[in-house]
């Protein structure tokens, strides 16, 4: 499998302005009209919209996540999707009611998500950074229902991108283009498993231990996701992915472990996050702020980061069950035929950016769920 080399370096917000859009006040504003140039690929991959009730209307913080993904796979020849693991992680508890057990671990420390308010997709640039209005605030991507319930980003008659404008400190409930007024929304990020990033420290930390114990005791290699395996088994935890992302992203290495040709931590993100889910531009920022890898007015610089899926995945090959004269037999496919039906990514920005990260780790997501479904077993 080929792998684009990444290159990583910090990247300083001028002026200081740090996480405008995870305190949640806001003043008025409007802007339509942009250049989709400089807009995440977050959006197209959203453009599919979602199911009812993955929304924010008028800033309100209640309502469902909103879900990205870009709907790969050939489920035409491949056996039926099975049914979904559970994510949650063991920290967590029982599923609260009422009367339900959960809540707060005992000794849980920092509480990293009081941090973060309403997580909605905003209007940002190249590199994932909010793209502030005058006053320094976020601008809010505005949303609507279409005729069959799914979330969807309202676009003006150019086919550009609208925000929420704002009425006092609160975002409005409704936005009009060409005469027509349209009930707006803020769709809301969806995390799934990527949410145990909010978990005390020592979380991550024990995963890490366990991770870099494997990766320290043998041979590593990629296994045919992607995702790194030692001795021919797969690191396919999402703890232990997760916290071998924070410290690669932090320190640009993990210690005492070297990588083999092709590594891209995009696939650390991805085998961390939900197999069926999305993840999107505003999910990779969001997950760096929450786990450190953004801090103060610093972000993640993305700028060197280029992403060809053709490249990527083009003899990229696997082992999987094919239905075949009503009996499935283990066959091997072309990956990047079989689930991304031989089309290659086009990047919508001129450079490298957050867009290509969040495309790549998407895609190795993507790969790791169809693999998943049709494993020979």
């Amino acid at each position: 499998m080929t792998h684009t080399a990444f290159n990583f370096k910090k990247l300083i917000l001028a002026g200081g302005t740090l996480f405008a859009m995870l305190a949640v006040p806001m003043a008025a504003n409007t802007l339509t009209g942009l250049d989709l140039g400089v807009i995440s690929a977050a959006q197209a991959a959203e453009d599919g919209g979602a199911k009812k009730g993955a929304a924010n209307k008028g800033g309100a913080k209640k309502g469902a996540a909103h879900k990205g993904g870009q709907g790969k796979g050939a489920d035409k020849i491949f056996r039926a999707e099975p049914s979904e693991d559970s994510d949650r992680p063991v920290w967590a508890g029982v599923k609260g009611g009422k009367s339900g057990g959960g809540g707060k671990p005992a000794g849980a420390g920092t509480k990293k998500g009081d941090l973060f308010g309403d997580m909605v997709i905003l209007l940002r640039d190249a590199n994932g950074v909010p793209i502030l209005t005058a006053d320094g605030l976020v601008q809010v991507i505005a949303y609507i229902y279409d005729a069959t319930g799914a979330l969807v980003p309202l676009k003006d008659a150019s086919g550009n991108l609208v925000v929420i404008p704002y009425v006092g400190d609160e975002l409005a409930t409704s936005v009009t283009l060409g005469g027509v007024t349209y009930d707006v929304y803020g769709a809301e990020v969806e995390l799934g498993r990527l949410s145990v990033g909010r978990a005390p420290n020592k979380v991550l930390d024990h995963s890490l231990t366990e991770a870099l114990s494997k990766l320290t005791s043998g041979t590593i290699t990629l296994d045919e996701t992607g995702r790194l395996a030692v001795n021919g088994v797969t690191i396919d935890s999402p703890l232990e992915n997760l916290a071998l992302y924070d410290k690669y992203m932090t320190t640009g290495s993990l210690p005492g472990v070297t990588l083999p040709a092709g590594f891209n931590p995009a696939s650390l993100l991805a085998a961390a996050a939900d197999k069926y889910g999305g993840i999107t531009v505003d999910t990779v920022i969001y997950m760096n702020s929450i786990l450190g890898i953004n801090s103060g007015s610093t972000y993640y610089d993305f700028s060197t980061t280029n992403y060809d899926r053709y490249t990527t995945w083009k003899d990229a090959t696997a082992t999987v069950l094919v239905l075949k004269d009503g009996v499935y037999v283990p066959t091997v496919v072309n990956l990047y035929s079989a689930v991304f039906e031989s089309t290659n990514w086009v990047d919508p920005t001129a450079v490298g950016g957050a867009d290509d990260f969040a495309t790549a780790a998407d895609d190795y997501r993507a790969v790791i769920e169809f693999i998943h479904d049709n494993a020979v077993r």
